[in-house]
């Protein structure tokens, strides 16, 4: 009995030993996945830590790769900027054959060409179109000929013309100076730059890339000299870097046997909503009329205001909603001693939102923006816009018929 009480007491002993050792490895085992599970929690975190770090590095990269970028971009803006200086003399071209005299009576045109590519086939991106490159070279040639052929019809005296190019992407590379030079060979021909951008990466599907465009003035007779003026800028840095460098063109033609002389003034303004910077180049403007007419000259300021003179009723042409509307200049921007000269019964411009279709001429919003500024001493005996229903451009050229009044006897 003993001894069976005596193994009893070793195996409840044993027993109680196994469960001890098995809560004690139980214990163990608690502890070694909760240090696992602690482990593991610090590892991701760790990982966490080192993709953020890595990703937050790549994005630094990236950002600084597109700060590099536009530094670039900027940097070849601004040493390929176009930068002329106040006043340029202008090269004069070609010869006219003849001479002006008192008395002489002649007709002058102003005619924004569209460089030639926005024709009625046209619209255009930035005047709520979708066109960036809006003509091939065969469309452009058959706008030249079209413009050509008018020209020959109504042989002016003096031409006028805005918005022409020379070896733009936008004209095929075409250079439309050397074009109507060449085929108005007894012209005299100067012509001022004010849009000239090496490179325009944008909008990224369709670039415009080169332009070089600019105002021209054509005479029969001689020129003897011309200068171009700059205008105050419509825009600020960066953005003026690639934008229109807007300049008046300023013409002498020397009258036979008088100490006076005809100034032809070509103008193109820029379309902006930015009315003070307007006004600033209308006071500019002014300044010039105002010296030359002290000299006795006879002027005569011509080409696009992309304004409206404020006696001109254009009522037959409201403003849509949506569309641009032409400031008006009030006759004191310009003078009491001054002939403002616009024609509202053709409009010189239609809306470039969609291609020109006669059938749907209702749909277009037009202006009467183009026309001339003309001196006391010149007689206008007759005025009107051509209407070539947008053909060829987006304007219509607008014919003034003149008179050089003789001096007055001042014995």
């Amino acid at each position: 009995m003993k001894k069976l009480e005596l193994l009893n007491k070793i195996k409840i002993g044993k027993n109680n030993s196994n469960k001890i050792d098995k809560k004690k490895e139980d214990k163990s085992k608690k502890e070694k996945k909760k240090k696992e599970k602690i482990r593991i929690k610090i590892d991701k975190e760790k990982i966490k830590k080192i993709t953020s770090n890595k990703i937050f590095k790549i994005l630094i990269k990236i950002c600084g790769c597109i700060l590099v970028i536009i530094a670039l971009i900027i940097l070849f803006y601004a040493l390929t900027e176009y930068k002329p200086k106040a006043t340029e003399k202008v090269t004069v071209s070609g010869e006219g054959f003849y001479s002006l005299n008192m008395g002489d009576s002649f007709t002058i045109m102003t005619w924004n060409i569209g460089y030639a590519a926005l024709g009625d086939n046209a619209d255009y991106f930035r005047e709520n179109g979708k066109m960036v490159q809006t003509a091939d070279r065969n469309r452009i040639n058959y706008n030249i000929n079209g413009i050509r052929s008018k020209i020959d019809e109504i042989r002016p005296n003096v031409i006028m013309m805005q918005e022409i190019d020379k070896n733009s992407k936008r004209v095929s590379h075409v250079d439309e100076v050397s074009s109507f030079k060449n085929h108005l060979s007894n012209y005299s021909v100067v012509f001022a730059s004010n849009y000239k951008v090496t490179y325009l990466a944008y909008p990224l599907t369709d670039r415009v890339g080169k332009v070089h465009s600019g105002i021209a003035t054509l005479s029969k007779y001689t020129i003897e000299s011309a200068k171009r003026v700059s205008l105050p800028s419509n825009y600020v840095w960066p953005a003026k870097m690639m934008k229109e460098k807007d300049c008046f063109l300023i013409s002498y033609i020397p009258i036979k046997d008088s100490e006076k002389k005809l100034v032809l003034i070509n103008v193109q303004f820029s379309k902006t909503n930015k009315e003070k910077n307007t006004i600033k180049q209308m006071e500019a403007l002014k300044e010039i009329m105002e010296k030359e007419e002290k000299k006795g000259n006879y002027i005569i300021v011509g080409g696009d205001f992309k304004q409206t003179f404020k006696e001109i009723d254009t009522s037959a042409y409201p403003v849509k909603e949506g569309f641009w509307e032409p400031r008006k200049i009030i006759k004191k921007e310009i003078g009491d001693n001054w002939q403002t000269i616009m024609d509202n019964k053709v409009p010189s411009s239609r809306s470039l939102d969609k291609p020109y279709e006669v059938e749907k001429k209702d749909s277009f919003q037009y202006y009467v923006i183009d026309g001339f500024i003309v001196s006391n001493n010149i007689e206008v005996q007759e005025y009107h816009t051509e209407d070539y229903g947008f053909e060829y451009s987006y304007h219509n050229p607008v014919i003034m018929k003149i008179n050089i009044k003789k001096e007055e006897n001042k014995e």
